[in-house]
């Protein structure tokens, strides 16, 4: 199935710009400032990727040194490596919704992109995110599923050679206590063999509305629970993204609810080997806050969370879970949506939001804001949308992965 163009407008929800289950990231490997991005075209033109450098310090400032084209219309979505870093990847709301993307380095060592090669997703349409596991393989959310009104699915595939193994469905009708339906975000708990999605919006955007995070066997495959994270059953939050803490981090379950402006969290049950009901954690609304879109955790194990409207990032302390006490508050563009951490040539500590949700009026500002994470300065903002005619997606650094943990 292919959507129309303004089926897929609104969704490219988030959000992933970076390999999400990189828990043992080297916080002293060195980054450079130039960064991929996801872009669309505001002109008729091919969306694609680009290089660009976001230092502020750096006389090149927003300039784009590299581009690869991939089509008129395919809105490439989210951008990632696999476990080793040799691989980058975008996902696609159209096209052919999964990409190997191959780099290299140009005459000056600098970062260059060189070609990219479509991944057969089979019956998968409306590609969102990516997930890779330690045992050669990774999971993609597909929020279109086959293209019936209440689709969704997960597809497994081999990370050696991109072949999809695996299509996981379980429809709303079939059992309306476990199930699989417009599923957008994903995270893994290797340890314990978990995986959970969200359940987000129907493509056309209005067809239906998700308001369930399901948790699902990552080795059988088989549903353990279908969680509400609304107030209400008739509440469409639209969960957007989840996260899994692992390794040194207590052992909860994130998310945050696109609509309902939230964030939700879920203890892990350890005599059930499964995570507890949700419950809301911070309330959007009582800040002026809404759509909220992307978590990262620093290098500090400081939990970053942006939210589209009016565009801000708070940083909130993750030492006394299940509570989460906020820290500071950036403000960014409307549409703050993924971030990458860097530093700049002088050593100041930045991250770079990205201002945009697929052109959502009011939410899409087109930028990237560069803003230091000691003083709360905007260091510097490139303007995309008028200096380039595009709006960037999503963002990850050219030398591996730009934040210690994703989703």
């Amino acid at each position: 199935m292919k959507l129309k163009f303004n089926t897929v407008l609104l969704f490219a929800v988030l959000a992933i710009f970076t390999n999400c289950q990189n828990d043992n990231h080297n916080g002293e490997q060195p980054h450079d400032s130039s960064f991929y991005i996801d872009y669309r075209s505001l002109n008729g033109l091919s969306d694609g990727i680009a290089v660009i450098e976001l230092d502020p310090e750096a006389p090149n400032f927003g300039n784009i040194s590299s581009k690869l084209e991939l089509g008129i219309g395919v809105l490439p979505h989210h951008l990632y490596y696999n476990n080793n870093a040799k691989k980058l990847y975008t996902t696609a709301l159209g096209g052919s919704y999964l990409y190997e993307v191959k780099t290299g380095v140009d005459q000056n060592g600098l970062p260059k992109l060189i070609s990219s090669t479509p991944i057969d997703t089979g019956e998968n349409t409306v590609g969102e995110n990516l997930f890779f596991t330690n045992d050669g393989r990774y999971f993609m959310t597909f929020m279109g599923g086959a293209g019936g009104p209440k689709d969704g699915s997960i597809g497994v595939f081999n990370a050696n050679n991109n072949q999809l193994i695996k299509t996981i469905k379980a429809p709303i009708q079939d059992n309306p206590n476990k199930f699989i339906m417009y599923p957008h975000g994903i995270s893994i708990n290797e340890d314990k063999g978990l995986m959970m999605v969200t359940s987000t919006i129907h493509p056309d955007l209005t067809t239906g509305v998700g308001n369930t995070c399901t948790l699902l066997d990552l080795n059988t495959y088989e549903i353990k629970e279908t969680y509400q994270v609304a107030d209400s059953p008739t509440d469409m939050s639209a969960p957007v993204e989840t996260l899994l803490l692992r390794g040194k981090f207590p052992q909860y379950a994130l998310a945050t609810t696109m609509l309902g402006g939230d964030i939700w969290i879920a203890p892990y049950n350890a005599t059930a080997k499964k995570y507890d009901a949700f419950s809301k954690v911070f309330d959007g609304s009582t800040q002026g806050l809404g759509w909220t879109l992307e978590m990262y955790i620093d290098d500090t194990n400081k939990l970053y969370v942006s939210f589209a409207d009016p565009g801000k990032v708070l940083v909130f302390d993750l030492s006394n879970l299940p509570q989460l006490k906020l820290l500071k508050t950036f403000n960014a563009d409307k549409g703050a949506h993924h971030m990458a951490f860097f530093k700049t040539k002088s050593g100041k500590e930045v991250v770079a939001v990205q201002n945009n949700l697929l052109n959502i009026p009011n939410l899409n500002s087109g930028t990237i804001n560069i803003i230091d994470i000691n003083t709360g300065q905007n260091l510097g903002t490139v303007n995309l949308r008028t200096r380039y005619g595009i709006l960037p997606e999503s963002i990850e650094g050219t030398n591996g992965p730009s934040n210690y943990m994703h989703h």
